[in-house]
């Protein structure tokens, strides 16, 4: 038999496992959302970067891909885990966001350049914000990421769009990685 006091103890291990156990999930799933993603935007500037005349079909690609990518990843987490990752309140949160976005990016009557830093900051607030409740991964790879474009945004002059290839497409990519090891 035990007493109160282990089984509380007892109660409070199982519920640390499992906060483990699920951050280790989400952050398993998030990482190859991540992964993809950054080969992507890392493709979508370089492409933007030689061909800029083609920007809104290139980033139009780029989404489309990625959004398409991420519907499968979380398929195939389905049906490997059992576990639903991404339902119409996503797709529909998903679309409110992206709405709002080009809904800023009309009002603000953005120049290229300036878009190319809104993006990614708008994109990072949501890895900030994931963070408070998924974990500091996030929050240190969307600070990181902003804190790097705004860097480029005002010192890099015309080789901006390939700074933010390494800076948005490969700190995803290295986001991704990193969580892989967390």
């Amino acid at each position: 038999m035990i007493d109160r006091k282990q089984a509380a103890e007892a109660l409070d291990d199982i519920d640390a496992i499992v906060r483990r156990v699920r951050q280790s999930r989400i952050y398993n799933l998030a990482s190859l959302m991540l992964i993809m993603w950054g080969v992507l935007v890392f493709a979508g500037y370089v492409l933007n970067f030689l061909s800029p005349r083609n920007g809104a079909m290139i980033w139009l690609a780029v989404n489309v891909a990625g959004f398409a990518g991420s519907f499968a990843i979380s398929r195939v987490n389905y049906a490997r885990e059992g576990v639903r990752t991404f339902d119409v309140r996503w797709l529909s949160a998903f679309l409110l966001f992206i709405a709002f976005g080009m809904f800023c990016s009309w009002l603000g009557h953005f120049t290229p350049r300036q878009l190319g830093a809104f993006w990614p900051i708008y994109f990072m607030l949501v890895y900030i914000i994931a963070g408070l409740w998924f974990g500091y991964a996030f929050v240190a790879i969307g600070l990181g990421i902003t804190a790097l474009t705004l860097v480029g945004y005002f010192f890099t002059g015309g080789w901006f769009e390939l700074w933010m290839a390494v800076v948005d497409g490969g700190g995803l990519i290295l986001g991704g990685l990193w969580m892989r090891r967390s």
